[in-house]
């Protein structure tokens, strides 16, 4: 249970870690989240939006992360 809960708070630290540098560098990633294939509809009253480009994109990054983490060990 220890193990959890240390994977829990780095997983948090990281987190609030890529929302301060996202919001540092937000106006040099303007593109980011408005890529071809980004799905958005939208009418009068209701708006869609469904970046699929975008989480390929952070998925992918992950993946190869994750997959150099794993070859490091």
């Amino acid at each position: 249970m220890k193990d959890f809960s240390k994977w829990l708070i780095i997983l948090g630290m990281i987190t609030v870690i890529i929302g301060f540098l996202l919001n540092i560098f937000s106006d040099k990633l303007g593109w980011f989240g408005r890529l071809p294939g980004d799905i958005q509809l939208g009418s009068k009253n209701v708006r869609f939006y469904f970046p699929i480009t975008t989480l390929i994109i952070i998925n992918l990054v992950i993946f190869f992360i994750m997959r150099l983490i794993t070859w490091l060990k």
